[in-house]
């Protein structure tokens, strides 16, 4: 026994020797992660998409506390296969259609890599340089690729800041917006301040204007409707600004989106902006989806308009092969974010900083730390160009119609909503369900809350199969599907493989 524990004392003083950042042993460590994630990414078709565990899974099979002394990672690498892989639901599969896509690519990830190699933490421009440089340099390329208007770049008198996500993005606009406002009519009349979106903008913005002091009630969720293919009406926008004002409240801040997630509506920005201009309100314009495929010729027109706007974001993790996180947010006036989100403690003081001569990323975002995600946007922008980017979103949404084409072909189904981007919403239509149990109920007439109830089964039925995952979305009462393409490893088997799957668990379930 005495010999045994020994033995333990002598392995766990010969682990605990050994550098955790030592350069040998992190080469070797390395190389097989990259293995693991490469074998994953060959084999991630093969798993479920959707997680098949049940809730409280992971105690049940990891030890309750702490190991006292070190383990190898050729042990911690088997647990992650046999514990943590049954746990995840794999974004990266191809046959993952559910949300907003969530791409990666060989560049994204090796850029991720790097940054978290170097972790250097850039919160002003002499912590690193190179981060802050960078991070203006890409901005402006992606704002080039975009055709913004120069007035948005570093090149004219805006900028661009990497945000984690568009709700921290959002929340930085807010408050700068409010800020502007309030130095105008007072900090009292806080009170007054209303916040404009429609009913389909993304529930980050409510969030945002809450954590920014906006009073709940003063919160403007505009419904739209199918007439508009759910797009915020510029005369229903005008129509509640005229009712607030005469109610004696401010007009402060609109949020249009292009892309929503329930339909990937499009708001028109340019109409929109105009209402706004008149009474002087800050327009964000939310592209978390659909900004990066602006970048091809095609589609650009749907942020004609933009000109108009104060800010306007972008998630890069979405569609553009960055590793999450990676918002792009550019501003018409780097000032407003400035005077609303700058510290200046001692410890930060220094020449540069003192100069105005740098930007310092501190002071454009909520938190103080900051991750040198440039690098990654840097490595894919480099990598893949122009030309293969464009290449890659065109052949989503060319795959996304091939789904809508053979939607189109099945009678029992409908296409809900005009299919933009990659994303197609369908369901079951009503009168599908005229010749199963519902016309043993003796109804005339199917309701929309069984078709409705048919959709969410069906959807239920493939999700649990594992061979693919979809999400939902209910627009004015009505349950639809959505069919997201976007996955990196995405093929036109898969959205075949994918459509078969809908219409083996639709027989099933209208022959019930």
């Amino acid at each position: 026994m005495d010999s045994l524990n020994s033995d333990n004392v002598a392995s766990h003083t010969s682990s605990s020797n050994i550098s955790p950042l030592d350069p040998e042993e992190f080469r070797r460590q390395g190389h097989m992660i990259i293995d693991f994630l490469a074998d994953y990414y060959r084999d991630v078709e093969k798993y479920p998409v959707l997680s098949q565990v049940e809730p409280g899974y992971l105690q049940k099979r990891l030890p309750k506390s702490t190991p006292h002394n070190p383990e190898p990672i050729e042990t911690i690498l088997q647990d992650v296969q046999e514990h943590i892989v049954p746990g995840l639901t794999h974004w990266q599969s191809p046959n993952f259609f559910a949300y907003f896509p969530n791409t990666s690519s060989i560049a994204g990830f090796l850029g991720e890599m790097l940054g978290t190699g170097f972790n250097v933490v850039g919160f002003n421009w002499i912590a690193s340089p190179a981060a802050t440089e960078l991070e203006t340099i890409v901005m402006d390329w992606l704002g080039e690729m975009l055709e913004l208007p120069k007035s948005f770049l570093f090149s004219g008198n805006g900028g661009g800041v990497l945000q984690g996500t568009t709700c921290e993005a959002v929340l930085c606009t807010i408050v700068s917006a409010r800020d502007q406002m309030l130095s105008q009519i007072g900090k009292e009349n806080l009170i007054k301040l209303v916040v404009y979106a429609s009913d389909q903008t993304h529930s980050a913005i409510q969030k945002a204007a809450q954590i920014a002091g906006i009073h709940p009630m003063n919160f403007r969720a505009i419904k739209t409707s199918k007439s508009t293919s759910y797009a915020l009406s510029p005369d229903s926008l005008r129509a509640q600004i005229c009712e607030d004002v005469e109610a004696g409240l401010v007009p402060l801040f609109l949020c249009a989106t292009v892309g929503t997630t329930s339909t990937a509506a499009i708001d028109p920005l340019e109409s929109l902006c105009a209402v706004a201009k008149d009474y002087g309100m800050w327009v964000h314009v939310d592209a978390a989806y659909a900004g990066s495929a602006c970048i091809c010729p095609e589609f650009r027109h749907f942020i004609d308009g933009v000109e108009g706007a104060n800010s306007f974001s972008l998630n890069a993790h979405k569609w553009f092969l960055t590793s999450l996180d990676c918002c792009c947010l550019w501003v018409k006036d780097p000032s407003a974010l400035i005077k609303s989100l700058s510290t200046n403690p001692e410890f930060l003081r220094n020449k540069a900083s003192d100069s105005k001569q740098v930007v310092d990323y501190k002071d454009w975002q909520i938190t103080l730390s900051r991750r040198f995600r440039s690098l990654k946007l840097w490595f894919v922008l480099r990598s893949y160009g122009v030309a293969n980017l464009r290449s890659f979103m065109r052949n989503h949404v060319k795959m996304a119609n091939l789904f809508e084409g053979l939607v189109a072909m099945d009678k029992r189904f409908e296409i809900v909503v005009p299919t933009n981007f990659a994303m197609v919403c369908f369901r079951i239509l009503p009168s599908a369900l005229s010749e199963t149990e519902y016309k043993n109920r003796k109804l005339d007439i199917v309701s929309e809350e069984l078709a409705n109830e048919a959709n969410r089964k069906l959807l239920e039925s493939i999700n649990m199969s594992g061979c693919v995952f979809m999400t939902h979305a209910v627009v004015e009462g009505v349950y639809v599907i959505r069919f997201a393409v976007g996955a990196t490893l995405v093929e036109e088997r898969h959205v075949i493989t994918a459509w078969k799957v809908v219409q083996d668990h639709a027989n099933v379930i209208l022959s019930t």
